[in-house]
């Protein structure tokens, strides 16, 4: 379990969320995004989950933007933010609510997904396309590639790094057409930090890195891996040995992938199938 203490920065929009959570019976689903994502691209995922009967929690990262025009307007605010600090934010939202949720995450919202999983602290997970953690190794070309946007310069560490729309289609949108892809761009992509990159990259040969995860932890609970098999991000080779870590762990794992998905899986045309297979496996817990 984390030693996590409050107080944390929350903004008024995630306290009326929290709020909102506990004045129902509802189990809370805490939707956590990924880097150059706002919480808001889990928008249509919260609607389907409340008509399922859950209640929706989409935090931000530290010092998030309410909207992607906000966020482009002022991208330097992105900056400095590392594994621990958005991990321990998420924690504290967690801490708030009457009853222990399902947590799903995207990209190092999966890595983050498993992370507070590892804290015991949630009922049921799905980490969907999850960034590496300590203790995984495979580092295909594709993956090495996304993660160059930021790894490149040294000095990005500390920066807030943007993609160029030939990044995104590269690295996010290389499995639906151009127009799907463009309006993807346009609706969704913003600067992220680049510290995660370099602490994920690096997580392997840092003893003291922050993105590791406690794999074994009996309180973790069932958890789903979600792949896309033409993830270029996060490659199959990646989900899978996350899936092969969380396995050693006594409580239900299990791995799902998803046929011809890239790692826009959870925002493209297709992202009902992905959020109804995470909800299948969370309805059998939860």
């Amino acid at each position: 379990m984390s030693t996590a203490t409050e107080p944390f920065e929350f903004t008024e929009h995630e306290l009326q969320q929290i709020g909102r959570a506990n004045t129902t019976d509802a189990t809370p689903v805490v939707f956590v995004h990924g880097l150059w994502l706002l919480p808001s691209s889990w928008d249509r995922w919260a609607s389907l989950y409340e008509e399922n009967g859950f209640v929706a929690v989409k935090p931000g990262w530290p010092d998030d933007p309410e909207t992607v025009a906000e966020a482009r307007a002022h991208p330097e605010v992105f900056a400095g933010k590392g594994i621990g600090e958005i991990a321990d934010h998420h924690e504290g939202i967690i801490r708030r609510l009457d009853r222990k949720p399902v947590v799903i995450g995207h990209s190092f919202g999966g890595l983050l997904t498993e992370i507070l999983a590892g804290r015991g602290l949630a009922a049921a997970s799905v980490a969907i396309s999850p960034a590496p953690a300590r203790g995984v190794l495979p580092l295909p070309l594709s993956a090495l590639r996304s993660a160059s946007v930021a790894l490149k310069n040294p000095a990005n560490y500390n920066k807030a790094v943007p993609l160029t729309y030939e990044q995104f289609r590269y690295s996010f949108a290389n499995a639906v057409g151009e127009d799907e892809a463009k309006e993807l761009y346009l609706g969704y992509s913003v600067a992220g930090p680049g510290e995660p990159l370099f602490q994920s990259a690096s997580a392997n040969i840092n003893p003291w890195t922050e993105a590791k995860v406690d794999w074994k932890n009996p309180q973790r609970g069932p958890m789903l891996i979600v792949a896309g098999d033409r993830d270029q991000t996060v490659p199959f080779a990646i989900a899978n040995a996350a899936y092969k870590n969380e396995s050693k762990n006594e409580g239900v794992t299990e791995i799902a992938t998803m046929e011809g998905r890239g790692h826009a899986l959870t925002i493209d045309s297709g992202w009902r199938e992905v959020a109804e297979t995470a909800l299948t496996f969370v309805r059998r817990f939860v």
